[in-house]
Order: structure tokens, then sequence, then C-alpha cells
């Protein structure tokens, strides 16, 4: 997404990331390479609020040398039958992986244990706002991709009882066109993708996955992102505007009516 929409505005992000960056470097992030590595079997102490328990796991891919912060959230109280199923979000650029909690709680209410991913560090480059934005902006939806299929493959190891070869793929603005291409290059993996007003990257001519997208009021996508209505018929897409919710408004910054109308809609492509 270009500059201007930004999961938040350009001074309030500054604000934000400047108050939760260094929280992240011992939570969601670790400053140290080294030490993330020797970490990356390890997991914070569960944290319990209301019904929901998020676990902070310090991931880190030996492969590319890289860390793969994960906030994981789930049921506090889990009933073994019907077992959770598999959920990955991917956040907006410039947001963190703990900034949407309205959804995954939503989520973990329907069933799912929910991965949401820290795909960006803070020593990756920024964001190309220049040039052919589907050839620059490649390599770092490329880079969740990756991320994505890593998190797949260490959460199955750490949760054996759940099927992460059935994702539901979740993402908002930019972590939406990763989860658009992630779907795209592992199509049998994927069962269903909800967007929070991805832009870029097309959603799926298929029926499977199913898809959702929620589009925001101030933000077009480009041409071919979106099925014509045909196509949204044939493959069975669903497509809800938000008349009153703008772009960056999109995530536990926004108001309790924003969200819960986002919750209503999720609920709604889930049932069915």
């Amino acid at each position: 997404m270009a500059a201007r929409n930004r999961l938040i505005p350009r001074p309030l992000l500054r604000t934000v990331l400047g108050a939760t960056l260094g929280l992240l470097a011992t939570g969601c992030m670790s400053g140290n390479p080294t030490a993330r590595q020797s970490a990356a079997s390890g997991m914070a102490a569960p944290v319990r609020t209301d019904s929901l328990l998020s676990t902070r796991l310090e991931l880190f891919d030996a492969a590319r040398q890289r860390a793969v912060p994960v906030m994981v959230y789930e049921p506090a109280a889990r009933d073994p039958r019907p077992a959770l199923k598999a959920a990955i979000f991917s956040h907006g650029y410039g947001g963190t992986c703990t900034g949407y909690t309205f959804l995954a709680r939503n989520l973990v209410a329907h069933g799912y244990l929910v991965a949401s991913i820290q795909q960006e560090l803070p020593t990756d480059a920024p964001m190309p706002t220049t040039g052919v934005i589907s050839v620059v902006r490649r390599p770092m939806w490329e880079r969740g991709v990756q991320n994505i299929e890593f998190v797949r493959r260490e959460l199955r190891q750490r949760y054996p009882g759940i099927d992460f070869s059935r994702l539901l793929l979740a993402g908002h603005s930019n972590g939406g066109d990763v989860s658009m291409l992630y779907a795209a290059e592992h199509l049998a993996r994927v069962e269903r993708v909800i967007s929070l007003d991805n832009r870029r990257v097309p959603l799926p001519r298929a029926r499977q996955p199913r898809v959702l997208l929620l589009r925001s009021s101030d933000q077009v996508p480009d041409p071919g992102v979106l099925p014509t209505p045909a196509e949204q018929q044939q493959y069975g897409t669903m497509i809800v505007p938000l008349p009153h919710t703008i772009h960056n408004d999109m995530w536990d910054g926004g108001t309790e009516s924003q969200k819960a109308e986002m919750n209503e809609a999720v609920s709604r492509f889930l049932a069915q």
C-alpha cells in the first residue's frame, strides 16, 4: 500500500512504534539474532485474558537467518473435541502482531488457534512506494509467504493435534496481499482467506479457498484485484463494503462499532 495507506498515519506511527519497539525487543522480537536462535524452541509464559490464552513464540528461521516472532491465541479452556482449526494472520504495513486481538478473539470463538506473525522487523528495508508496485513489492510479499510457511511447519510440530494442512489465512492491507499470494502459491493448503482491504494481489478465482474481502470506504483496489460480479457469483467470493470504516481503522484502534461490524461479517462468512 502506498505511503498514504499505511496502517496508521505517519506521525502516529512514529509515536506508536517508538513506544512499542522497545517492548517488541523483548516481546514480539528479540534484538540479538544469536539469542533468538538459541531460544527458538522456547516460549513465554502464556497469558490468560478472559477466555483467551495468548502465548508469545520467539521463532527463528535458521535457513534464512531471520527472526519470526508469533503471538498464538487459543481458548483458555480447551475442549479436546472438536479439535481446533488453524488460522494464520499477517498485519498491515507498519503494524504489529499484537494489533488485531479483536479479530483473533472472534476466530478463537469459532474454534481456531490463531498465529499472528510479526511480518516486519526494524532491520527490514522500507516498503517501496515508487515504481511498478506489483514488481517492487513482490520480494516483500514473498518474504511474508516464506514467513507463513515457516510458521505453519513450526506450529505443526508444536501443536500436533491441529491440522495445519487446511489453513484459514487472514491479513490486513499488505498482510492481506501476502495472504492472497500464499493462497495462490499453496492452493491445496488453504481453506479460507479473510482480507481486511488488500489492494494489490488479486483474489483467487476458484471455489477453494473461500474468500471474504472487507472493503474500506476510502481505498480502491488495483485493476484486476477484485473478481467481476459474475466471478464472485461463480466462485462464492464474499465482498463486504464497510461504508463507515476507513482503511486505517481496520485494527484494534478502530471504534467498537467498526470492529463489531467487521467481526459480524467474519462470523457470517465462517458460518457458510
